[in-house]
C-alpha cells in the first residue's frame, strides 16, 4: 500500500469516528455561557471575534463594559460606526483609578443590572459582560447574584463573560471554560499597548 492509500485510509477512519460523535450531539436549546479568562492577552479579542461571528449570522448582540470605562478601544470605534450592537460602558475605568470602594460596587451593580436586562428580556442573542470577573475579585459582586442572573436569562441569549481570575463557581456553572495562558507579553519588555493591536 502507497503512502497516499494509508493516508486516505486513516483519514476516511478519522471521518467516520468524527462523524459518529457529532450524530450524537444535542442541541441544548438554549444559548450557552462562555468563559474567557487566565493571565493571557486576547481575552475581551476573543470575545469580540465571537461578536462578528454572530453578527454574520445576523443575530443580535449587546455588550456591557464593566472596567474600561471611557477608555476608547478599536473594537468600540468599529462598533459605533458600522453599528450591530448595543453597547454599554459601565465602568469608570481601572479599578485603580477610582480608589472608591464604594462607588466601584455602585458602578458594578448598575453595570450588572443593565446586563440582567440584556440578557432577561429576549431581544438579543449575545451578550458580552466584559471584564466582569474583574468585578468579582474585588467582590464589587457576587457569584451567586452573578449565576441567578444568568439563570433568568431568555432560552436563545448565549453569554461570554471575561476578565482574569473567573471563580471556580462560575466555570463550573458554564458550557465552555477557556483560559488564556501568558507565554510572552511586550509589556514585561517595556513596550507599551499598542493600538489596534492592545486596544
Amino acid at each position: 500500500m502507497s503512502d497516499a492509500q494509508d493516508h486516505k485510509q486513516k483519514m476516511k477512519k478519522v471521518q467516520a469516528e468524527h462523524r459518529e460523535k457529532v450524530s450524537q450531539l444535542k442541541d441544548p436549546e438554549r444559548g450557552l455561557v462562555l468563559i474567557h479568562t487566565g493571565k493571557g492577552k486576547g481575552k475581551s479579542s476573543s470575545a469580540f471575534g465571537v461578536v462578528v461571528r454572530a453578527l454574520g449570522w445576523g443575530q443580535k448582540v449587546a455588550v456591557v463594559q464593566f472596567i474600561k470605562g471611557k477608555w476608547k478601544t478599536g473594537e468600540r470605534r468599529f462598533f459605533e460606526e458600522h453599528g450591530g450592537v448595543t453597547w454599554h460602558t459601565m465602568g469608570e475605568g481601572f479599578t485603580w483609578d477610582t480608589q472608591d470602594r464604594d462607588r466601584d460596587i455602585a458602578a458594578a451593580t448598575a453595570a450588572f443590572d443593565k446586563a440582567c436586562d440584556l440578557m432577561s428580556n429576549g431581544e438579543y442573542d449575545l451578550v458580552v459582560l466584559d471584564e466582569i470577573n474583574i468585578a468579582l475579585r474585588y467582590e464589587y459582586l457576587t457569584v451567586q447574584r452573578v449565576i441567578e442572573g444568568l439563570d433568568e436569562r431568555a432560552a436563545k441569549t448565549g453569554v461570554i463573560l471575561t476578565g482574569r481570575d473567573a471563580p471556580e463557581e462560575l466555570c463550573a456553572y458554564a458550557n465552555l471554560v477557556t483560559e488564556m495562558t501568558e507565554v510572552k507579553h511586550p509589556f514585561q519588555a517595556g513596550i507599551k499597548a499598542q493600538r489596534g493591536v492592545d486596544f
